[in-house]
């Protein structure tokens, strides 16, 4: 990946499982020498937030490192720098990424490279954008997702296309005050909901103040 971006490069542990990681340097950075995030409506102050490591991502991998993939097709949702998805890809999960930002990929690329696991399938999907060739999951997991209220609606029936009858969501919120929100348009679509604190993040640098929300759908047998 060729770019005038500075870097750093750093390993997170994740349990016991080491994560190499090619990130951002800082949150200053910006390169769209051909515009194309600008066309995509991304300026230049969020253009680097999806090469950071936040600490939502962190407590979502730590969640993920011990979760039951098994048979699982997985859906990472805007998965910035990817790393719970590359978790679970060395745990062998059937791993899909997606994020909005076209600088994505090449960084998610990278970092497969650097921890010697095999390609992570990856799409650039809208939200909005109801032609997603994605197909249907039987876990979706993402972390700081809400920005904005109108994300809400969005993100949600973004989910709802790609979920299965019978499915698992898993949303890490570190305290943006639209938990409730989600949860409630969640729950419109025949999701149970449960909102709860990590019981343990002393790999962050700060206390966590947000919640991991927990979305299930069962199918109900038939008499």
């Amino acid at each position: 990946m060729t770019s005038p971006l500075r870097v750093r490069y750093q390993t997170i542990e994740i349990g016991n499982t080491d994560i190499h990681l090619c990130t951002l340097r800082d949150n200053q950075q910006f390169s769209d020498p051909n515009g194309i995030a600008e066309k995509l409506g991304i300026c230049d102050t969020s253009w680097p937030l999806f090469g950071v490591l936040w600490p939502s991502s962190k407590v979502l991998a730590n969640h993920m490192l011990d979760y039951d993939i098994a048979e699982k097709r997985i859906l990472e949702v805007g998965c910035g720098i990817g790393l719970a998805s590359i978790l679970l890809n060395q745990r062998g999960a059937d791993i899909t990424a997606t994020d909005y930002h076209p600088t994505v990929e090449s960084f998610l690329d990278r970092n497969t490279q650097l921890n010697n696991n095999k390609d992570i399938a990856f799409e650039r999907v809208d939200w909005a954008d109801n032609r997603s060739k994605l197909g249907l999951f039987d876990l979706i997991i993402g972390s700081d997702l809400l920005y904005e209220d109108q994300h809400i609606i969005m993100l949600a029936d973004f989910i709802q296309r790609h979920a299965n009858p019978e499915c698992e969501v898993i949303l890490v919120d570190p305290g943006r005050g639209r938990k409730n929100k989600i949860s409630q348009k969640m729950i419109e679509f025949g999701f149970t909901s449960t909102h709860s604190k990590p019981e343990h993040t002393d790999y962050l640098e700060q206390p966590f103040k947000g919640h991991i929300l927990t979305f299930s759908r069962q199918l109900i047998a038939a008499d």
